[in-house]
This record gives C-alpha cells, sequence and structure tokens, in this order.
C-alpha cells in the first residue's frame, strides 16, 4: 500500500529518515561496524550477493558555508545478517572525501551545527542512542547527551543552545500495570483502533523533546507534549524533516495528527503546529485544512513557511501541492494550483526568494524552483533518472540521484542550466566490473485510447537474435510510481541479468502524467489499471525476440493483488506468478489493515454497505472470488510483521492454489514487515524468486 513519503519509491529503497520505525540497529556487543569492501566480482552480471554489498548513502548536510557535505553510507553483511553506518565528510565539489569518523561503532543522522564549528550525529556506542558531535576535521567526538532512553532524531537551534530531540514515549498502560500480580502475562486490552500500526503494536508514542545545550551538554529538557496520546514526528515514516526550528529560536514548527484510536484510523488531517517555548503555547497553524500537512521548511528570513499539502482528508494520494504561508500575515497561497505534478522535497535558497524542489514528470523525478516573487515554476533538469533530495549550497544545489540502472549518489547540480556532476563514488568499484542492461522508453496504446509509457529493460548480453522469457512487472502503492528508482529487491537490473525482460508499465494510477490519470484507479481495482497491464505485455511479447510462451507477473502490495487479480483473468498468458504482500480477499482486508482512511478511500468503504455502489463494484472485483479460474503456478510471499497487509492474505492465496491442484509455494518471513529488510532474508527472497520463475519459464 501506499507509502506516504516523498519522493515515493526513494525512500523505500535505502533513505531512513532519522525518527523512524526502523530505528537505526546496535553492533552486537563485541563487534565492530560492517563497513565497505574491494571486490571482485566472478562475472559481470548482477547477483543478489553483489546487490547486498552496495553501499547506500542516505541522510546528508550542507555546512552553513556551503563549503563541505557530510553525508552516512550503510553497508550490510550477509555472512553476519546485520548493518553499519559510516560518516563521510567532503568538499562541495566532491574533493577531499574521506572517513569522518574511525570509530568501530556506527553512526547515523548527520547534521552540521549552525555554527559550522560542529557536525551532530546519532550513535549507540554508549549502549544507547544518543547524540554526539565531532569536528569537520575529525578531531573532538564526544557525546553530548545522556538521556535514558533511545533518540530517534534531533535538531539544532539556529543559536546552537537548544535541541529538539524525539524519542519514544509510554502512556498506555499494559496488563502488568493494571495486574501487578500477574507480570508474565502476555496477554494485551485494546479497548479502540490503531493498536498497532505498521510494523509495531502502538505501546509508545513518539514525543518531542527541547533541551538546553549551552553549556556543551544536554541538560534541563522537557517533554513538549507531555500527557498526549498522539505523536509528533507522524507515524509511521516520519522523521526530524517533519520539525523545523524557527529563525530566532523561540519557537518552533511540528507536524502532527492530534486524533485518538478509531478517529486517528479514519483520517489522514495532519496539522502544522507552532510551539511557543517560553509559554509553552501551541497555535495551530493549518486548522481548516483536512488533509496531509507535512515536512515544512521555513525561509532564511523568517517570513514565509512552505510545505507538503493535500486537501481531502482520507486520500494519503492527493497531489502534494506547495502551499506558503506568510507568517507575519498567515496568508496561505497554493503555488501549484496550475501545476499538475506533485511537489516534495523543499529547500529554500538563503535570499528566502526561490524554493526549489522535487517533482515528479512522465515517470522520472527531477528538480524545480519555484520564484516567490512571481510565482513562476521552472523545471531545472531533464534526463532518465530520478532526484531523491536537494539541498541549497550557495551556486550550486547538492541532490541525491539515482536510475534503474545505479544505486544513489550525490551531485552537484548547476540551478541554472540544470548541469549535475557526480560528486561521491560509493559504490564505483562494483559498477565498473558490471555490464547494466539497456532501459528503454515505449510509448504504448491502451484499450481506451490513451498513451502509456512502458519501461523495458534488457537483459545484460541481450542477443535480438534469441528469444527470451518476459515479466511483466506490477506496481505497488497502488498510486506509487514507476519512475527511476532503484531498489534492493525490485531491481530491474537484478531481473534482467537472470536473462529476463522486464515490462514495467505506468498503468492508470500512477503519478507522473497528471492527476487525472492518477486516479483513475480508486474505487476500479479491477477495471482500466487491469487493462493496461495487458496492453503493455501482449504490445511487447510481440517482438521476435521475446517468447510469448514464456511470460511471467510478479508483484508487491497493490502489484501483489495485480497478480491474484490476473491469476484469474489473464486467459492463458502467465506460465508463473509471483505475488508479495499482496490483498487476495478484499473483505478480510478490509478490517484487517491498520489505517482505515486508505480502504475506506480505495475500495469506496465497508463490504457491509450494500447501498454503496462504488464499494460493491471493488468487492466483486476481489481476487478470492476468481480463484475458480486459476491455472498458472504461484509464489507467494509475505511478512509475518506486515500489518498494513496481514500475512493471512498470503496464506489464504496459497492455500486456495493448493486445494485447487496448482503449483505453489509459499514464503513466509516472520520477522520481516511489508519489506524486506534484513540480509539474509533478502538473499533468500532472490533465489527463490529466480528459482520460481527459471522452473516454469525456462
Amino acid at each position: 500500500m501506499k507509502k506516504h513519503s516523498l519522493p515515493l519509491l526513494a525512500m523505500i529503497t535505502c533513505l531512513l529518515v532519522s525518527c523512524n520505525t526502523q530505528k537505526p540497529e546496535t553492533e552486537p556487543q563485541g563487534k565492530e561496524k560492517i563497513g565497505p569492501k574491494e571486490m571482485t566480482l566472478q562475472s559481470d552480471v548482477m547477483t543478489p550477493e553483489v546487490l547486498w554489498s552496495m553501499g547506500r548513502i542516505g541522510e546528508s548536510s550542507v555546512s552553513p558555508d556551503h563549503s563541505q557535505v557530510v553525508f552516512n553510507v550503510t553497508y550490510y553483511s550477509v555472512e553476519e545478517n546485520r548493518s553499519g553506518s559510516t560518516l563521510y565528510i567532503m568538499n562541495a565539489d566532491g574533493s577531499n572525501c574521506r572517513v569522518l569518523s574511525d570509530s568501530k561503532v556506527s553512526e547515523y543522522s548527520p547534521q552540521w551545527r549552525p555554527d559550522g564549528k560542529k557536525i551532530g550525529f546519532l550513535c549507540a556506542e554508549s549502549g544507547s542512542m544518543q547524540i554526539w558531535e565531532i569536528n569537520p576535521d575529525g578531531t573532538g567526538r564526544e557525546q553530548i547527551s545522556n538521556e535514558p532512553d533511545d533518540i530517534n532524531g534531533f535538531l539544532y537551534s539556529p543559536d546552537c543552545a537548544q535541541v529538539i530531540f524525539c524519542k519514544e514515549v509510554k502512556l498506555n498502560e499494559t496488563v502488568a500495570d493494571i495486574y501487578p500480580d500477574l507480570p508474565l502475562s502476555s496477554g494485551r486490552i485494546n479497548n479502540d483502533l490503531m493498536y498497532r500500526h505498521w510494523d509495531q503494536w502502538v505501546d509508545t508514542f513518539s514525543h518531542l523533546f527541547v533541551g538546553n545545550i549551552s553549556s556543551g551538554k544536554l541538560e534541563a529538557s522537557f517533554d513538549a507534549m507531555a500527557g498526549e496520546k498522539w505523536e509528533a514526528p507522524v507515524r509511521p515514516w516520519g522523521g526530524m524533516e517533519q520539525v523545523r526550528w524557527m529563525p530566532d529560536g523561540q519557537s518552533f514548527v511540528y507536524c502532527c495528527r492530534k486524533k485518538i484510536g478509531k478517529e486517528y484510523a479514519l483520517s489522514t488531517n495532519t496539522d502544522i503546529y507552532q510551539y511557543i517555548i517560553q509559554s509553552g503555547e501551541c497555535r495551530n497553524l493549518t486548522e481548516g485544512m483536512m488533509g496531509y500537512d507535512m515536512n515544512p521548511v521555513i525561509s532564511p528570513d523568517g517570513k514565509y513557511m512552505a510545505w507538503e499539502s493535500q486537501e481531502r482528508d482520507g486520500y494519503e494520494s492527493d497531489k502534494q501541492r506547495l502551499m506558503v504561508m506568510n507568517l507575519e500575515t498567515g496568508e496561505k497561497t497554493d503555488y501549484s494550483a496550475d501545476f499538475d505534478q506533485c511537489c516534495t522535497g523543499f529547500s529554500w535558497a538563503d535570499d528566502s526568494k526561490t524554493l526549489y524542489f522535487i517533482s515528479d514528470t512522465y515517470a522520472t523525478d527531477q528538480l524545480y524552483a519555484l520564484t516567490l516573487e512571481n510565482g513562476e515554476i521552472r523545471k531545472i533538469t531533464e534526463g532518465t533518472h530520478n532526484y531523491v533530495s536537494v539541498a541549497y549550497a550557495g551556486d550550486k544545489l547538492i541532490a541525491g540521484k539515482q536510475s534503474m540502472s545505479h544505486p544513489t549518489e550525490l551531485f552537484s547540480v548547476d540551478p541554472a542550466t540544470g548541469e549535475a556532476t557526480q560528486i561521491t563514488t560509493v559504490n564505483d568499484n562494483i559498477f565498473n566490473q558490471l555490464t547494466m542492461g539497456k532501459v528503454e522508453e515505449r510509448w504504448i496504446k491502451t484499450t481506451d485510447g490513451k498513451d502509456m509509457l512502458v519501461w523495458v529493460i534488457f537483459p545484460p548480453h541481450f542477443d535480438e537474435s534469441k528469444q527470451y522469457p518476459a515479466l511483466l512487472y506490477c506496481e505497488g502503492g497502488p498510486q506509487s510510481t514507476v519512475s527511476q528508482f532503484w531498489s534492493y529487491r525490485w531491481n530491474f537490473q537484478m531481473m534482467a541479468a537472470n536473462d529476463y525482460i522486464v515490462v514495467a508499465p505506468n498503468r492508470r494510477g500512477l503519478p507522473g502524467f497528471g492527476q487525472e490519470w492518477l486516479e483513475e484507479i480508486s474505487g476500479d481495482y479491477g477495471g482500466q489499471c487491469m487493462e493496461d497491464y495487458l496492453s503493455a505485455i501482449d504490445e511487447v511479447s510481440k517482438e521476435p525476440y521475446i517468447d510469448e510462451n514464456r511470460l511471467g507477473a510478479v508483484g508487491a502490495s497493490f502489484g501483489g493483488f495485480s497478480v491474484y487479480w490476473l491469476a484469474g483473468h489473464h486467459d492463458g498468458r502467465f506460465k508463473a506468478l509471483i505475488a508479495h504482500d499482496g490483498m487476495f480477499n478484499l473483505d478480510a482486508q478490509y478490517l484487517e489493515t491498520e489505517e482505515m482512511w486508505f480502504v475506506n478511500w480505495d475500495l469506496g468503504g465497508a463490504f457491509w454497505e450494500k447501498d454503496n455502489a462504488v464499494a460493491q463494484k471493488s468487492y466483486a472485483q476481489s481476487p478470492h472470488l476468481f480463484v475458480d479460474k486459476w491455472t498458472a503456478p504461484i509464489l507467494v510471499i509475505h511478512g509475518g510483521l506486515d500489518y498494513r497487509i496481514c500475512f493471512t492474505q498470503g496464506m489464504q492465496a496459497y492455500n486456495a492454489a493448493v486445494l485447487r491442484g496448482i503449483d505453489a509455494e509459499f514464503l513466509y518471513f516472520p520477522d520481516e514487515n511489508h519489506w524486506v529488510l534484513q540480509p539474509q532474508n533478502g538473499v533468500l527472497w532472490q533465489r527463490r524468486f529466480y528459482n520460481w520463475l527459471d522452473k516454469y519459464l525456462k
């Protein structure tokens, strides 16, 4: 199902924000952190082991004088089944790149102190995750906080006298609290909805704390949300990008959905609040704006706040508007009213006159600039790639960029010309030894006469005289983009390296082609979007180098639903299917998921609403109703910690296939959520994925 952070799939692949449900892990006692390794590959094509050996660039921060960049890279060890994070620092042009700290433990979430004299980061060297600082030359490394609990994210005040940090707070009574004589009971007592979210039971709430650091150590901190049973940052994706200091250091703004239980589960109405430190007053700056209001950025002169805003409550895939508030008058302006694209990842220029951002267009994510004075939006970059982050750095922008053929690296971008220069080379040692497959853009006519962009990815050593099996890739979301993303699981180059041609359509319901195209999927899961899938695979499979008798369909989340649906409607096209974390039985899904706003919007309502035509149309297309038409072998994959789409959905699909006498396999990960995040599980996923396809398509 849909993610709430953008750029959409970039955040899935590797960029974990500092205060997330996926907390930075600590090294096992007595073991050093995982770091980069020089590799000599045995082959020039991708393997699961090579994929997991790549370093993954995470957060980056530009120095206040724009001369240097600090960033972290996460490395994985399949053998040890864990990861480690290393901090690097370099000049803004990419020169003199070096390890910032030679610590034997992982360090996360680097950020420059506003005075430019120190770099702060998170580290668990003392046993719990705390704030540390280091000089830009790598000296003076020291711990500045000593909180009793893990700190999950932090933000310096402009004068460096205070820090906002977030950590978990227990506010709900447990069975042991209610019945002290039953300390070993594992029971949970629930009296309302949203008792679990994404992959965790809601036992704690992430709260924002403010502490004094003028002495060089964190002291005199207080909970700015004391006693409130809601979280900030907002689950499950929120990090410190949802919190910003005002330039005077007297207040800060933060995102919060101040709802509890059933009300929380039914609504996306997240607001931006301003907290006045001295008085404790809290003002709702977006009151009356009913959808998601997220990720504020304050102009350097303190006059404006820009943020990502959705208009409609309950619709998590609504257009992400570029809103700007005049903080002196309270006037709000939608600068994207005539811009039929989503806007994310904002960064102000120092003069407060220009706002840089990322927007998806025709299955790529590009950099744009808004000139505040006249409201003009200008496209900066072109090309077949995705920009996943952008930060102002004087006469340049420091931006993360990726594609289907390369993971994220940092680039220096000229905001006037769009010219981009790569300034990090994290994975050059590996990619210098790899041969990548060609990625081709095609436009195909749909059954209703529209033009649809389809990516076709070819094997690395493609031979036009041969015939290859082909895979139809079904995107999740359902309103996530099939843009130039790099994934460490659904990796198109990995698929192509196994001698498959990949067909990846931007079917109905995907962003980047205008809001009308995006919205044609809600309430119509079995409609035009499924026709688009079949149009794509039918057209591409006409090529002489594709064997139309060796076609497969694969996908996760809504892509998994798509595979289940196609299993009953493909008329013999597919000889192998793979569905990961997909919705199989929509009646059950409605009552199993945690974010009720999603099923209410996308399915149209509850299955018992017999007079609701949209809902009844949705449930009539549930894949479980068409199992009698299944013919193709199917691999079902699911995670036990997936509370968005419960593992019982996959179990039902697998059981149905077996009972029908269809070849099937169930790959179950009890300790994974909607994704597969652990190295050995990730390699196992890849091996069974291709074992299944090779069995039936080669």
